[in-house]
């Protein structure tokens, strides 16, 4: 009895899931049929309006004593006019310094003994900006100067000796070998001088690894060493010293890959700074070879004009032009529409004296900002309606004057 009951409640649940799916479908179904069928009767609304419209003005013609006028709807409309139309590609990028150094030591590095710059501070290249802790190599410039000296002290002692051995072998005094073991004697004392001496060098141009210099022009924009740390340049080991060098800036953006046929070294390029509300010309001077893994694009360049007083890593807006079609005609986007012919526009025509909106089937081209390019479809000085489109049918009467 008890598996009759379960059975049952089993049976019972299944049956109540699946008239819940049945009628969910039937009530998207049936909004999907209203759907259609309200475009339809709008289709139908459409082509009705228009034959009601002409019907009207051919009674109007034939009849004059039916009294049918048509109210006419008021329209601001504008003069097509050939442009030279361009499309832009707007990128996010950056303003960047080409002479942006981080100060790192000749050598491995070492501790800071003094530095001789502040941050703010305007620095040259090759002026001297820190010093490091060369106490050890300047003992060792001192030893093998003292070394130095002593051969030195040697080889004169041995040069003289030798003169006066050279002296007596000419007045057939004292004998061959001494002449030789004098001369051998001075000759060696020569190449061991000469050998402390590039020991000197070497050891004083260790010491002098313990100078920093500046290998740009340029402002001192950060300076996050101190005195007694240990400083290599590298900012993730430490402190460090930036310099930038202002006079020589460019903005840089990263171009999507599938636009690499359309832009190229010399393509005009308009600059935005959006922050301090500036504009101004460039060309790409710059296009890397290698698409970013990550980015899946590449780096494109443009030089900043001298004098623009920008900031690295300020933001700009980087619009490369991609297209350009000299003379041609474009409308604005909100005035294109669409029937079951395709993109249309409304003109004003005078017909009998007054004015009346006709349709313009047309071929669009690209779009940029709130233009849309048009290929086929229009004249130069045709009349566009802009406002007040909403509704008109072809064949209505219309009026710009507000007053009637």
């Amino acid at each position: 009895m008890k598996k009759i009951i379960n059975a049952a409640l089993l049976f019972t649940f299944t049956m109540m899931i699946a008239s819940c799916g049945n009628g969910r479908k039937q009530k998207e179904g049936a909004l999907g049929d209203k759907k259609v069928e309200l475009q339809k009767l709008k289709e139908q609304q459409s082509g009705l309006d228009e034959k009601i419209t002409a019907l009207e003005n051919e009674i109007a013609k034939l009849d004059t004593s039916a009294g049918v006028e048509q109210k006419e709807r008021l329209v601001a409309i504008s003069a097509i006019g050939k442009q030279d139309f361009r499309h832009y590609l707007e990128l996010q990028g950056k303003v960047d310094a080409h002479n942006i150094s981080y100060i790192t030591p000749a050598g491995q590095g070492g501790q800071i003994k003094q530095i001789l710059v502040k941050q703010g501070d305007q620095v040259r290249k090759g002026q001297l900006i820190l010093k490091l802790d060369n106490a050890v190599s300047l003992q060792n410039v001192n030893a093998v100067r003292q070394q130095m000296n002593s051969v030195k002290a040697q080889l004169g002692l041995a040069k003289s000796v030798y003169e006066r051995q050279k002296n007596l072998w000419e007045q057939n005094i004292g004998t061959e070998v001494q002449l030789l073991q004098a001369r051998t004697n001075v000759e060696t004392l020569e190449g061991q001088l000469s050998a402390i001496e590039a020991n000197v060098s070497a050891a004083q141009e260790q010491a002098n690894l313990g100078n920093v210099y500046s290998n740009v022009s340029g402002t001192v924009d950060e300076l996050t060493a101190r005195v007694g740390e240990t400083f290599t340049g590298n900012p993730m080991q430490g402190g460090f010293i930036k310099i930038v060098n202002k006079s020589d800036l460019k903005i840089t953006a990263t171009v999507p890959e599938n636009y690499a046929g359309q832009v190229s070294k010399g393509t005009p390029v308009i600059i935005e700074i959006p922050d301090i509300n500036k504009t101004f010309n460039s060309t790409i001077s710059f296009i890397s070879q290698a698409i970013g893994t990550t980015t899946r694009g590449f780096v494109a360049e443009a030089r900043v004009p001298v004098g623009m007083n920008l900031r690295p890593n300020q933001i700009a807006k980087m619009k490369i032009l991609d297209y350009q079609a000299p003379n041609s005609i474009a409308i604005p986007l909100n005035t294109l529409q669409t029937d079951e012919k395709g993109k249309f526009v409304l003109v004003a025509e005078k017909e009998n004296g007054r004015l009346v909106a006709r349709k313009k089937h047309i071929s669009i081209g690209v779009l940029y900002g709130d233009l849309i390019e048009v290929k086929q479809g229009l004249q130069e000085g045709e009349e566009v309606i802009t406002e007040g489109f909403q509704g008109l049918f072809d064949g209505q009467l219309i009026t710009t004057n507000p007053n009637l």
